[in-house]
């Protein structure tokens, strides 16, 4: 690995594997798929891709792009994603990464705040800033990827065969506290924010990785979240990009996942655990196994235990599944392998718990704080609560980012001073346990605040979570005269809205399950939702601000005039 002194730039890793791994494959995907299912594939060796990642570097630069530039960069997953965004990292420009499924209103409002000097991407990226200019004006540079449709600038074909042939581009001598990007929230709890990372953060992602999950070069690793392939890079993998949308991740075809698994012998996984509830079903009915299969990373929201349960079955018996817990402000934080997960449970059975996550990872340090919206200027010890108490989840760390990018009053709410360094404030509900174990809650904007008690979203929905005939549920607060009305929210696994005969058989179960529970006990209102609107990157962060506004409306057609 390169040494960690003097210059942190990440693009640093894509020469150096060229290098020693020249001709091991860098990048794999899918060309083309057979009506029986068999995938052909087309690949790029780590020689290759760094070929190309030097003649965007040399063809951006002529293009104005440079040390310093922000760069809307929305371009598909694959070759030209990784081998620009290591060109642009190679440049020292600041490559800006939205999920453009966010929504249009978010999205122009993100572009807007970001304000981009030149844009890389697709037709349809280059037509929205045609049909909405104002959040494009600080453009510079705009070039296309694919077919240029009428507007101006270089297609990026043009600016890589002009950069071809021109050698090695160095990487920029970056510092550690040089910005290096820009990437944003899911926007589960409103508008997405900018966070900014570092080139000394990506690199303590890269090392942290690496040696918590005992990951090697060599091993084939499958993104389902594509920004992982950039660390796929970094600790010399193989990407094995999986045949599925990105941004509908829970929709994705377990067929072709398992496909590709088993032809490419992929090792490693990291991806929404709504992918691998799917990959799991299907493989436990078609009595498949997944033998390659060493390890599975799921993040994005808390892991059923059943689906830790059936990876087992499918995995060779060195082989687990991993939780590993974070946000975009600083990922990851705390890990545990699944069938640490399964034994925590077991020793402290029962929903009200939480779900565990794991322990806090090398070098990082979380602590629980008191539950309060207010701003804390200032990190003191005093802030700490003693194990087993509930609070806000708070952590210090190499992966912890300083701030959100043009939200300077977002970021005095997430942020805690402490000397040169910085506690981040996850805006989740958890606890420590006596063993160190991390337990999860729910955001703490999503609790239901009653006069009695205070609802906290994970713990209850375990309870009703276990009923056998729910896929899950959903805690939200709906106000209800001079106060608040706890509301649980049901999806069935169909998407079926039950007849009224089938759904008072179904709430009278549910009830049951909460009077075994004192916080639970008052819940009593219940409604069945076809499908839960979730986050677009992992499919399964449900938002909850949504479910309740639609609860709301249901309940007062429900009262009538």
């Amino acid at each position: 690995m390169p040494e960690t002194t003097g210059t942190r730039n990440v693009a640093r890793y894509l020469p150096l594997m060229a290098r020693e791994r020249a001709e091991q494959t860098a990048i794999v995907s899918v060309a083309r798929r057979e009506r029986s299912g068999r995938l052909h594939y087309v690949r790029w060796t780590y020689a290759e891709l760094d070929r190309e990642s030097d003649a965007y570097a040399h063809g951006l630069l002529a293009a104005g792009i440079c040390r310093g530039t922000r760069v809307l960069l929305m371009v598909r997953a694959g070759l030209p994603l990784i081998g620009l965004t290591f060109a642009l990292f190679k440049l020292g420009a600041v490559p800006i990464v939205i999920d453009p499924a966010m929504g249009r209103r978010n999205l122009l409002q993100c572009i807007t705040e970001c304000a981009p000097q030149a844009l890389i991407g697709v037709p349809r990226a280059h037509l929205a800033r045609l049909l909405f200019p104002a959040p494009f004006r600080t453009l510079q540079t705009a070039v296309t990827v694919g077919p240029r449709l009428g507007w101006g600038g270089p297609t990026l074909a043009a600016l890589r065969q002009q950069g071809l042939g021109r050698g090695a581009f160095p990487p920029a001598d970056a510092p550690a506290d040089e910005l290096a990007a820009i990437l944003f929230t899911t926007g589960s709890t409103g508008v997405p924010k900018g966070v900014e990372y570092t080139h000394g953060i990506f690199d303590a992602q890269v090392q942290l990785i690496r040696d918590v999950y005992h990951i090697t070069a060599g091993e084939i690793e499958m993104p389902a979240f594509p920004l992982f392939s950039l660390f796929n890079v970094a600790l010399g993998l193989t990407s094995a990009i999986p045949p599925l949308d990105p941004t509908r991740p829970a929709q994705c075809d377990p067929r072709g996942i398992v496909r590709m698994i088993h032809d490419l012998q992929v090792t490693s996984s990291f991806g929404s655990p709504a992918i691998w509830r799917r990959v799991a079903a299907y493989c436990l009915s078609a009595r498949l196994t997944l033998p390659s299969l060493r390890r599975v990373l799921m993040a994005g929201a808390p892991v059923p235990l059943e689906v830790h349960r059936q990876l087992h079955q499918l995995m060779p018996a060195d082989g687990d599944s991993h939780t590993p817990y974070g946000a975009t402000e600083a990922l990851p934080i705390v890990s545990a392998p699944g069938r640490a997960i399964l034994a925590a449970h077991a020793e402290h059975p029962g929903p009200l718990g939480g779900t565990c996550v794991g322990w806090p990872l090398p070098g990082t340090t979380v602590r629980i704080i008191a539950i309060d919206d207010a701003a804390i200027a200032v990190w003191h010890d005093a802030l700490a609560l003693p194990p087993e108490h509930v609070g806000e989840i708070v952590v210090r760390g190499p992966t912890v980012t300083a701030r959100y990018h043009q939200r300077p009053a977002a970021t005095r709410l997430a942020k805690i001073a402490d000397g040169d360094a910085v506690w981040h404030r996850m805006g989740d509900i958890g606890r420590l346990d006596a063993a160190g174990r991390l337990w999860f809650y729910g955001r703490k904007s999503h609790r239901v605040i009653l006069p009695d008690q205070t609802l906290f979203t994970e713990p209850v929905e375990l309870v009703f979570n276990s009923h056998p005939a729910v896929r899950r549920t959903a805690l939200v607060g709906v106000a209800h005269g001079d106060g608040i009305r706890p509301v649980v929210c049901v999806e069935l696994p169909d998407g079926r809205i039950p007849g009224r005969a089938d759904a008072a058989r179904l709430i009278d179960g549910l009830r049951t399950l909460g009077a075994a529970y004192a916080p639970t006990a008052q819940i009593d209102t219940f409604l069945f939702h076809r499908g839960f609107p979730v986050d677009i990157r992992h499919n399964a962060k449900i938002f909850r601000e949504q479910l309740a506004r639609w609860a709301s409306a249901r309940l007062a057609r429900q009262r009538g005039p």
